[in-house]
């Protein structure tokens, strides 16, 4: 079994997938990022890097005897002016401030091109831990009306047109109307403008109506940036007053599952998986 990796960012992805290494036996090294890791990453072994310290990171992967590399968790879009990179990051800069003009998608696949090139192998969250992906169907008791069917289908539409253009991951429909569409700003934000609509545009809580729809962007990484959720966007779905949440199956994230089924179980909210769509 190939020691892994962990690139660490914020969050609980990262913490999962250690707790996962933990339990599975797998050899485990954490790379933990200045300013984005949090403490539930201390206990395991490692060392904290810089964004911008790739030799650093480099380094100590190959010291410990990593072989293969997740990244996982939030990193916020880097001020390029503020790095202090090391003399592998100085290197590197260049082409990670050309491909960040292109997106965020292809600063993505930079950067694990980068990992690629030192001899690393690059492994998914959704490959290291395969129960982590939404599956196709029902997760929870609570099913879609057949009212939310039709929103279902035109909130995946939108979520993957707004991909192709590299707009972001997730829309928000109900009764055929678009209600937001997530940007730079990330999907909870993104629902607390949806709450702040008018009741007639939207639903209730206690009478709840449209969807939360997430889909990956047809030239993301997926080894790096799957859409994910979590119970905060469960609790997030339930305030704005939509009935559910649907994505592709295996191209979703669900992050603390157990949680996230208790809790959209109690807040009546649906999460579907739907058969994943044709590039």
């Amino acid at each position: 079994m190939q020691k892994l990796g962990l690139i660490a960012g914020g969050g609980s992805l990262p913490v999962e997938i250690a707790e996962h290494c933990q339990r599975s036996g797998r050899p485990l090294f954490v790379i933990r990022l200045k300013g984005f890791a949090g403490a539930g990453l201390e206990p395991y072994a490692g060392a904290e890097v810089g964004l911008a310290e790739l030799g650093k990171c480099f380094k100590a992967l190959k010291r410990a005897g990593c072989r293969a590399i997740c990244l996982a968790g939030n990193v916020a879009r880097p001020d390029f002016s503020a790095l202090m990179p090391d003399l592998r990051g100085l290197a590197a800069l260049p082409g990670a401030i050309a491909a960040a003009r292109k997106g965020d998608d292809a600063l993505l696949r930079f950067l694990v091109g980068e990992f690629e090139k030192e001899g690393f192998a690059v492994e998914g969250a959704h490959e290291v831990m395969d129960d982590l992906g939404l599956g196709e169907g029902l997760l929870g008791r609570v099913a879609p009306s057949d009212d939310a069917l039709s929103d279902i289908a035109h909130a995946m539409d939108v979520a993957r047109a707004i991909g192709r253009l590299d707009v972001g991951q997730a829309v928000a429909v109900c009764r055929g109307l678009v209600l937001a569409v997530e940007a730079a700003e990330g999907t909870d934000a993104m629902l607390d403008r949806v709450a702040d609509l008018p009741e007639a545009l939207r639903g209730r809580p206690d009478a709840p109506k449209g969807v939360l729809a997430k889909a990956p962007k047809p030239t993301q990484e997926t080894r790096v940036d799957l859409p994910t959720i979590g119970p905060a966007t469960v609790r997030a779905v339930a305030r704005a007053g939509l009935a559910g949440i649907v994505g592709e199956a295996g191209r979703l994230l669900v992050l603390d599952r157990d949680e996230v089924v208790a809790l959209a179980d109690e807040l009546g909210v649906f999460i579907l998986g739907v058969e994943p769509h044709a590039p």
